[in-house]
């Protein structure tokens, strides 16, 4: 598939459709193509369609490269449907998945550097590839535009900086080598703190103990690998779910724990229950890019007080889990008063 995907990058443009030579006909497909673009959100679409449709339309198959490592590259490109991952190295595992939405692109245009890294099709795909002084011209034509670059380039950064960090603290025995996700002994270190910072300025924490359900039966049906790799879909939805300040770990073999300082039980309910439902909607897919059946979790939730210490807390999220399940899965159950 490598062999394909280097071909391919130098075949691709006998794909693209110029959108400018069907002006008449795409402005309303266009703008249904980037209801969900993270880099128009909030951004009046009619105001900038014009600039819009001087864009190309590129469509790659599974396995093409949009952009080779260490090439100059001015063009922005919008996901407008199907996966591309991003790699380091081609033979080396992707470092990040986007999807439909997303942007790429956006760091070389700037800053006039070579790629850093190789963008491959995860799946087939289609893409808006705005060049660079269409870009200008759109930022200037739309503040908002430039405010949500601004927001992804803060994303892409904190994503960097959390890949060095785990790398420091992979020495310390922090890291679950599985997920990238911090591990128990991380995160209890952690709780300790934060519970400690939250008592002495008065503010609120909570914790979220989520679970799997029924993995050994998954595990059972599908086989070890299929696990791993739901494992790591799972992982990846609660990482994206997470802001700054907030934290999580993998703390058992199925179960994750999320700490958030200044919210409580029931913010943090309301949290679960999104989770619920990102989980179960996120699409799962082996290591040779097979779908795989998704999954739901239990998700249990305690609100610190002010005699708590970390294992008590732990303890009141664990039962409070344990609740859930008991109760038949795929739900949020707040610790259960004394």
């Amino acid at each position: 598939m490598l062999e394909f995907a280097a071909k391919s990058f130098e075949h691709r443009s006998r794909r693209t459709t110029s959108m400018s030579n069907q002006r008449d006909t795409s402005a309303s497909l266009l703008k249904r193509l980037l209801a969900n673009s993270i880099l128009l959100k909030g951004v009046e679409i009619d105001s900038i369609i014009t600039l819009l449709q001087d864009g190309t339309v590129q469509e790659l198959k599974q396995g093409e490269v949009l952009i080779q490592a260490r090439q100059s590259s001015r063009v922005l490109y919008l996901l407008l449907s199907g996966r591309l991952s991003i790699h380091l190295e081609l033979k080396l595992h992707p470092v990040a998945i986007l999807g439909p939405g997303d942007v790429v692109g956006e760091l070389s245009l700037i800053d006039g550097q070579l790629t850093s890294a190789y963008v491959v099709a995860n799946a087939d795909c289609s893409l808006l590839a705005l060049e660079e002084k269409t870009v200008w011209s759109l930022l200037e034509a739309a503040p908002g535009m430039a405010r949500n670059l601004l927001f992804v380039l803060a994303r892409r950064l904190r994503h960097l900086t959390n890949q060095e960090l785990r790398r420091e603290y992979a020495h310390g025995a922090v890291i679950d080598a599985l997920t990238g996700l911090y591990n128990r002994r991380w995160i209890e270190t952690m709780l300790v703190r934060e519970m400690e910072h939250s008592k002495r300025d008065g503010r609120p924490l909570s914790v979220l103990l989520i679970g799997i359900d029924h993995f050994k039966r998954y595990s059972k049906t599908h086989g070890h690998l299929a696990a791993e790799s739901m494992l790591h879909a799972v992982s990846s939805v609660l990482e994206k779910s997470t802001r700054p300040g907030e934290m999580i770990a993998r703390y058992r073999r199925d179960e994750f724990m999320l700490v958030f300082p200044d919210a409580d039980a029931r913010t943090s309910q309301d949290v679960g229950e999104r989770l619920l439902e990102a989980i179960h909607e996120a699409k799962v897919f082996s290591l040779d890019q097979n779908s795989l059946p998704s999954v739901t979790v239990s998700v249990g939730v305690a609100d610190m007080n002010t005699a708590d210490r970390a294992e008590t807390l732990i303890a009141a999220a664990d039962a409070a889990l344990r609740d859930a399940k008991e109760g038949g899965g795929n739900r949020v159950q707040l610790v259960s008063p004394p």
